[in-house]
């Protein structure tokens, strides 16, 4: 990417280990990172970062290496999303200074897995959204309210990109031309006399990801939420589940599809040898304005926003575990920002306990048991959990916490040219040319180094923790 603008300090890789029984202190360097098959975690759009589709220049104030205010010039504005599986979505960024490429995956996430999960003025961005381009397309009309001359998209997509900076990043953003400047103005002003917003549904979710049980009984349930229609959330087992296993409602009738709400189990016949199955959710709907988007590589790019959908292919799945006897493990996760952490949740639906150590401790699942422990990492960290126990059962929980929007830092001493390395955000000053997105101030480029691994041990096999660091963008 290209910037003249880069993350004055590194995050730390967490030192706190999670100490287990076998490979505790082994560096290790862990691969591309999606939470669960298809970067989905427990459902949602995913999504692969396109071009800057309207953009204008917009002058941050922010402080120098002295401490005093300077200017810089930023081109930022509404980008491209390509929905895996077919649609089409637009999004702000909400990450002034972290960047990112065209080509970057993205996955739908809550609030609370995101740079918003502490940002009192979430609500205040969300109207923002609802009350300017691209959701109200008659810029004139737009222009008129806010006594503009008149704008155009690569205007309104400025203005209304700047006022989102405001809440997000808590700069000083302002679009340079002077009729984007009025409606940046009045988005502020309303903004703040409008009541807070809630958080938006998601677009298709399950909880938990994870079943477990005996054969001869049913397996679950596992709640469905979704804002697609009636009808049009489709079920379905993945190939290779066992004859007789079948998708059913909690009165144990089998089931094609879920509406928003509906709670899904999976019958398990008696004398089924023990196994597992995976269930598929698949809908086509809108997702919601203001629902966010975390990029699901190791390497941390910007958070983006919602800002308008096509019809869109949304996707979730559910893995299901089963015994006849002896311990029958289920693994969820979900990162906790607030915590600054992942929540791992273990239960054990078998007959007899299950033990696995975290972080030195060690923990007994007694049969019917479920824990919750929240294992500490650190802000933008990639991290690698593989958990294993009894009769083959094993969990991949892979990512990057990203819960903080970063600071800017001092200038790097060389900018790449545009054409080498697209990204999106950041100041535009010494640049050497144009592109297709614009330039955000952390390098998208920046490399990751191998870290602190420590491992996490079930009973009947390992756990292993990845962590890697990332070095400040430029050096």
């Amino acid at each position: 990417m290209f910037s003249v603008r880069r993350r004055g300090s590194a995050r730390l890789a967490a030192a706190a280990a999670i100490t287990g029984l076998v490979a505790a202190g082994a560096i290790a360097a862990a691969g591309p990172a999606m939470a669960d098959e298809g970067g989905t975690g427990s459902g949602g759009v995913a999504a692969t970062l396109g071009s800057l589709a309207d953009a204008g220049k917009i002058d941050i104030k922010v402080k120098n290496e002295k401490g005093e205010f300077e200017t810089d010039t930023y081109n930022g504005g509404l980008f491209n999303l390509n929905v895996k599986g077919g649609g089409s979505l637009k999004a702000y960024c909400i990450d002034l200074f972290t960047g990112t490429e065209a080509g970057t995956s993205y996955k739908e996430v809550g609030w609370d897995e995101s740079t918003l999960h502490n940002n009192k003025n979430a609500g205040k961005i969300r109207w923002i959204l609802l009350h300017s381009y691209p959701e109200v397309g008659d810029l004139d009309a737009l222009a008129k309210k806010v006594d503009a001359t008149g704008l155009t998209r690569d205007t309104a997509a400025a203005a209304t990109q700047a006022a989102i900076w405001h809440y997000s990043d808590n700069v000083e953003a302002m679009p340079q031309d002077d009729d984007a400047e009025k409606l940046t103005k009045y988005l502020l002003a309303e903004a703040e006399k409008a009541p807070d917003l809630s958080e938006p549904a998601a677009s298709l979710s399950v909880s938990p990801t994870s079943l477990a049980g005996k054969a001869g009984g049913r397996l679950g349930p596992a709640k469905v939420t979704t804002n697609a229609a009636k009808g049009a959330t489709k079920v379905s087992l993945a190939p290779g589940a066992p004859a007789g296993v079948k998708v059913v409602d909690k009165d144990g009738k089998a089931v094609t599809s879920v509406d928003n709400g509906d709670e899904l189990y999976l019958d398990v016949p008696a004398g089924t040898s023990d196994g597992s199955a995976k269930v598929s959710l698949q809908a086509s709907t809108k997702a919601s304005i203001g629902r966010a988007f975390a990029s699901t590589t190791q390497e941390r790019k910007q958070t983006l926003i919602l800002a308008g959908s096509s019809e869109s292919t949304v996707n979730a799945q559910v893995e299901a575990t089963w015994a006849k006897q002896g311990a029958v493990p289920a693994v969820d996760f979900k990162e906790n920002c607030a915590k600054g952490g992942v929540d791992i949740t273990v239960s054990n639906k078998g007959d007899e306990g299950w033990d696995l150590e975290l972080k030195g401790v060690k923990y007994t699942i007694g049969a019917g048991e479920t824990k919750t422990v929240t294992v500490p990492v650190d802000e933008d960290a990639a991290y690698k959990f593989t958990i294993t126990g009894p009769n083959g059962f094993e969990k991949v929980v892979e990512g990057v916490l990203d819960c903080k929007t970063s600071t800017p830092g001092p200038k790097p001493s060389e900018t790449p040219a545009p054409s080498q390395t697209p990204a999106t955000g950041g100041s535009t000053s010494g640049t050497t040319g144009g592109g297709d997105l614009a330039e955000t101030g952390g390098s998208s480029a920046t490399p990751m180094i191998a870290g602190i691994a420590a491992a996490l041990v079930v009973i009947g096999g390992g756990a292993v923790f990845f962590l890697r660091r990332k070095k400040p963008a430029g050096q």
